[in-house]
């Protein structure tokens, strides 16, 4: 596959990433219940088309990353936050995932961001491999913080400087 194409996402986006963020929903990943119909809600007052770069193959979306801020306060802003990412389960393993990560890196900086940061399921491995390849390290662990599909999981919290 070409690379993906990468971009900031538009309003008319919307439906689109409702319908994948609601095809990608899985435990592994996610600490919320999975999005009901209709999947049209998808951008917020706090994250909206601006906050996302999403990933196009074919004309169709394959994927997002949603960068943010950790907090609100002042001292906090000059970090980012990986907030959410997804890959259609018919792009996983073709490069979209660490080109959303890298471009999330790259918007973080442009920004004037120190430091990004974010949060991973430990038994998330995939994604916490991918993470660390693209230079993220383990800076905290919070112990059995959720309980999903009836397991304990780990909140992995991770991050690297921009500097």
């Amino acid at each position: 596959m070409p690379a993906p194409l990468i971009r900031i996402a538009r309003p008319d986006d919307e439906g689109e990433l409702a319908r994948l963020d609601h095809e990608t929903w899985s435990p592994l990943h996610a600490v919320t219940p999975p999005p009901q119909p209709p999947y049209d809600s998808f951008f917020s007052a706090h994250a909206g088309p601006g906050d996302h770069r999403v990933a196009e193959h074919e004309g169709r979306l394959v994927g997002y990353v949603r960068l943010g801020f950790p907090t609100e306060l002042a001292s906090n802003a000059h970090v980012r936050q990986i907030r959410g990412l997804a890959v259609a389960p018919e792009a996983r393993g073709l490069g979209v995932g660490r080109a959303l990560v890298r471009a999330a890196i790259e918007e973080a900086r442009e920004r004037g961001a120190r430091r990004i940061t974010l949060r991973v399921l430990g038994h998330n491995t995939t994604a916490r491999t991918l993470y660390e390849s693209e230079g993220f390290v383990v800076e905290g662990v919070q112990p059995e913080e959720f309980f999903l599909d009836g397991a304990y999981v780990d909140d992995v919290l991770m991050g690297r400087s921009l500097l």
